[in-house]
């Protein structure tokens, strides 16, 4: 009797997630189709099956972390679309909806370096880049993201991008339902398997050009400096980022506005509470 009992409730349970699927997928489906409509869409491509295994997760792992890995090239707009993705987490205003790893703040301490060469530009023609996957510590932040999934907490250093000095003890992060992880290289191989969603921000070469040289100013690179490690952001790009955008789960458009970003994020979300 128990079994049978079992079985039924299995059943129906089952049969009702399903129905909860197959509406999150028609309503996130119409999303994507409105958003194709836009001079400038904010999805430029996704995976056949994203949709539904996001609208999985969502319904039978309610309980579960969801880890997104959002990457590009250096200034094409990850940190735009996170922070405007996170305005839109934040109206609503429990604790735990998210937390953000950021791969900037785990850049190992090369404030020696700085200091023997003299300055960026002679650091700059020794042939040393900031711009390859081992000047991270990309090992220590898979771990804290693995903690995070896990429910733990975690302590995030802190780089600073003037004097080259990593802190260990930065920021406290707590675990949560959504995490945002961003940076050059979250989708390389050995840390993307961690991901739930993987996204890829594209923009423009030009657009990126323009960006990178006004936040190289602010971090005391300009002139000649400026010019080498730009030239070699654009040769390591080649090799360790743009690859990314072929398994990427969505290609996001780094030229939307971010009132756009929140509109379509704070849509998303409000869709998927609704149903569920």
């Amino acid at each position: 009797m128990a079994t049978d009992f079992l079985t039924s409730y299995d059943y129906y349970s089952s049969r009702r997630d399903m129905e909860v699927i197959s509406t999150i997928v028609e309503a996130l489906t119409k999303i994507l189709e409105e958003d194709k409509l836009q001079q400038q869409p904010l999805f430029l491509r996704t995976s056949e099956n994203l949709i539904l295994n996001i609208a999985r997760k969502v319904v039978q792992e309610k309980k579960k972390t969801f880890l997104i890995g959002i990457t590009g090239e250096s200034a094409s707009g990850k940190t735009v679309f996170v922070d405007n993705t996170i305005k839109a987490c934040v109206k609503d205003k429990k604790d735990g909806i998210y937390t953000v790893i950021r791969c900037d703040d785990y850049y190992k301490d090369t404030s020696k370096e700085l200091q023997e060469a003299g300055s960026y530009e002679e650091l700059f023609k020794t042939g040393f880049s900031f711009d390859t996957p081992d000047v991270i510590d990309l090992d220590l932040m898979k771990h804290h993201l693995i903690e995070l999934k896990q429910g733990n907490t975690v302590t995030s250093p802190k780089y600073d991008f003037v004097t080259c000095v990593s802190d260990p003890n930065g920021d406290k992060k707590n675990p949560a339902k959504v995490i945002l992880t961003e940076g050059l290289y979250v989708l390389n191989e050995g840390i993307r398997d961690v991901m739930d969603v993987k996204v890829y921000v594209y923009t423009p070469l030009e657009v990126i050009k323009e960006r990178w040289y006004k936040r190289a100013a602010l971090r005391g690179k300009t002139g000649t400096a400026a010019d080498l490690q730009f030239a070699d952001v654009n040769k390591t790009a080649q090799q360790y980022i743009r690859p990314a955008y072929q398994i990427s789960d969505a290609v996001i458009n780094g030229m939307v506005s971010q009132e756009y970003i929140q509109e379509i994020t704070d849509k998303i979300f409000r869709t998927l509470k609704e149903i569920v």
